[in-house]
């Protein structure tokens, strides 16, 4: 089968998104490399004006877009801030569908950038369904994370910048809610650096993608039960699903636990600020020591939007 998803695509992403979305850093941590025994590559994506990898694909996006087309979309938060900043760009009306217990800080941001933030249902995939439902009902354009495609090329030049760092990269570890970073990333890693391994990490109080992906059917999940909003899917994109075969190699679920003490050794040997999806791929490291001794393993620090009291109650640090 042919993938949907092109690397000349993600090449010309890399020559018409936002420059400041762009060549984020990238380097060895050496304190996290001596206590992981591993060479342990950080890829920053916090240090831009939404703070995550979102703008990317949403800038791409946008730029393709009918500019007289009102957007509708739905997010956990990050995906809604990348695209509200866009279509603010551009004078596109956007409306976001977010879940009532979405992150206050991300809905504040989203409100900020100047979309119309509707709260409904218990999560993201809730929120995604009215969302879904709404846009047909008034012909608006619904646009979906990980399944249009310009949100798997505008991530994948993250990976089109990995490609550039100075040493091999034996293993990819990329966090996974929808697909679009790792299908994007993996996508270009595969053609041009196929030797490098590509690992999705999920947290376990969120599996629906993973065990979709282990078991080649469709898994879907009541309810789910982790503090990395980002990533926590209960309902799987099933094109997204498609695009990890042959992309993906291999999976971890990781727990709450190692996430939060990710997060607080990202902020102590980086002295970044990194929300529980961000932080996963080093909650990977510290549970499977062993499996990575001794080669390099890149992760990407995806998003950094924390609220006040969530720095206090996880990493004791105070807003």
């Amino acid at each position: 089968m042919t993938p949907r998803l092109s690397t000349s695509r993600i090449d010309y992403a890399f020559r018409t998104i936002d420059p400041v979305f762009l060549r984020t850093p990238q380097f060895i941590s050496e304190s996290l490399s001596e206590l992981f025994s591993s060479r342990v590559v950080l890829k920053v994506e916090t240090l831009n004006p939404i703070r995550s990898f979102k703008g990317r694909g949403a800038d791409f996006l946008l730029a393709n877009a009918d500019k007289n087309t009102p957007i509708i979309c739905a997010s956990a938060g990050n995906f809604g801030q990348a695209m509200a900043y866009a279509c603010r760009k551009r004078n596109v009306q956007l409306a976001v569908y977010a879940s009532v217990h979405a992150n206050p800080l991300k809905i504040e941001r989203m409100k900020a950038l100047g979309a119309d933030v509707i709260l409904h249902g218990n999560d993201f995939d809730a929120a995604k369904l009215e969302a879904k439902n709404v846009a047909k009902a008034s012909g608006t354009r619904f646009v979906e994370d990980s399944l249009d495609i310009e949100t798997l090329e505008g991530a994948g030049t993250i990976g089109l910048e990995l490609l550039d760092f100075p040493e091999p990269i034996d293993v990819l570890l990329v966090a996974l809610g929808n697909g679009a970073m790792i299908n994007g990333i993996g996508r270009i890693f595969k053609e041009r650096s196929p030797h490098t391994r590509i690992i999705a990490v999920q947290a376990a109080g969120a599996p629906a993608m993973i065990e979709s992906w282990r078991t080649n059917t469709l898994v879907t999940h009541n309810t789910v039960n982790t503090i990395a909003d980002g990533i926590a899917v209960r309902i799987p994109v099933p094109e997204a699903l498609t695009d990890m075969q042959g992309v993906v190699d291999d999976a971890i679920l990781v727990s709450e636990t190692s996430i939060v003490n990710a997060m607080n050794l990202v902020h102590l040997h980086a002295g970044l600020v990194s929300e529980p999806s961000g932080a996963v791929g080093i909650a990977a490291l510290m549970e499977n020591i062993n499996l990575f001794k001794g080669i390099t393993v890149a992760t990407i620090i995806c998003g950094g939007n924390v609220a006040e009291q969530q720095l206090k109650e996880w990493c004791g640090i105070n807003g």
